[in-house]
């Protein structure tokens, strides 16, 4: 199933905040994304309506088996091709805004060239 960009982005974006502080709410994301939380808000009803987030009572935000396959194949893209253009001596702000821009945009065939080269370099 095709994801949008802006949900891909999201649900990155929760796992990212999970890693780095065990737990996440939609602050978190207004904070991680410059978002407005209204915004945010939209958008965590539309996760959770497709079924790739749930909520808790207290607010909490968890990736469905669904939110977290997409949420973990985005966020290798971008960690790859940051490191990739790091390594071919691209600034690491720009490395790491280059990929975001062009991770949701290659298809499965390519990336996987681009990470078995990378691997055996």
């Amino acid at each position: 199933m095709k994801v949008l960009e802006s949900a891909e982005n999201y649900l990155e974006a929760i796992l990212m905040e999970r890693e780095e502080k065990g737990e996440v709410r939609a602050i978190d994301i207004v904070n991680r994304l410059g978002f407005s939380k209204p915004s945010v808000s939209v958008a965590m009803k539309q996760l959770e309506s497709n079924e790739f987030i749930k909520r808790d009572e207290n607010g909490y935000i968890f990736l469905t088996g669904s939110g977290e396959e997409i949420a973990k194949m985005i966020y290798e893209r971008h960690k790859l091709l940051t490191d990739l253009f790091v390594s071919l001596g691209v600034n690491e702000d720009t490395a790491r805004e280059d990929a975001c821009k062009i991770e949701h945009d290659l298809s499965e065939e390519t990336f996987e060239c681009i990470k078995r080269a990378y691997n055996n370099r």
